[in-house]
């Protein structure tokens, strides 16, 4: 038997229960405008089992198998084994209820490498935990339409505490925002209400009428704005990277 690699297995599950159908659940993890509308970057999708999801992120464009396709109840595909052990798999359940409700289960598991593996895992459990959230918030905010995914940094940051405070006060609050808060965006001269619907150690998520906008802890960087918007107005990353300009060290 060979030298285990040092590292950490994980598997989280997330559940919740939506006022949204099968159709519209299964629309929004097996499409790549679906993925675009809550999840990061740009996705696409070859249907059925040994197809792929592919991702853009970042510069970062991972592929995934897909090794379950049971349309509007099971879908999984996850990554090959890299040298040095990574991996991550996604499964999602969906079970229809009565008066158009739904139940979504989620399973990520994986493998992260190193003895460092720690810090990146606390930043994936994080963003993962939005990123569930959001497919929540869109299937029952947003079903059917599709979203154009907004991607930009700020420069880096020193003081994390610090740049969520200062957010917040971007967002008409004078304190690092909270879930329920009622806020407003200001940009390009424009201003935008939405209410703060998850926060965590590490990110913000807002929905306005026409978006998801979400901030995260950039891995060992800077703020990042991982948007989801649902009007051709507002989709322009270079007006998001210069509003995130503010948001420095």
């Amino acid at each position: 038997m060979g030298d285990r690699l040092p590292g950490k297995d994980f598997e989280a599950h997330d559940t919740a229960e939506v006022d949204a159908k099968p159709e519209e659940i299964w629309a929004a993890i097996s499409t790549g405008p679906g993925i675009d509308s809550w999840y990061m970057g740009r996705n696409e999708v070859e249907a059925g089992v040994g197809g792929i999801v592919r991702g853009a992120f970042a510069g970062f464009e991972p592929e995934f198998s897909i090794t379950a396709w049971e349309p509007l109840e099971r879908l999984a595909y996850g990554t090959e084994p890299a040298a040095d052990g990574r991996r991550i798999a996604y499964e999602f359940l969906v079970e229809g209820r009565g008066g158009g409700s739904s139940v979504i289960r989620c399973v990520t598991s994986g493998f992260l490498p190193g003895d460092d593996w720690e810090e990146e895992f606390e930043a994936m459990t994080a963003g993962g935990a939005l990123f569930f959230r959001n497919l929540l918030e869109y299937v029952t905010h947003f079903a059917g339409r599709t979203a154009t995914p907004v991607t930009a940094f700020g420069p880096p940051v020193g003081d994390w505490e610090r740049l969520w405070t200062a957010l917040g006060r971007e967002l008409g609050l004078d304190r690092r925002p909270a879930e329920g808060d009622r806020v407003r965006i200001t940009r390009a001269g424009q201003t935008t209400e939405g209410v703060v619907y998850f926060v965590n150690t590490q990110t913000v998520g807002v929905r306005t009428a026409d978006a998801l906008l979400c901030f995260l802890e950039g891995f060992r960087g800077p703020l990042v704005a991982c948007h989801h918007v649902f009007t051709d107005a507002g989709g322009d990353e270079q007006s998001w990277q210069e509003w995130l300009g503010r948001f420095g060290a």
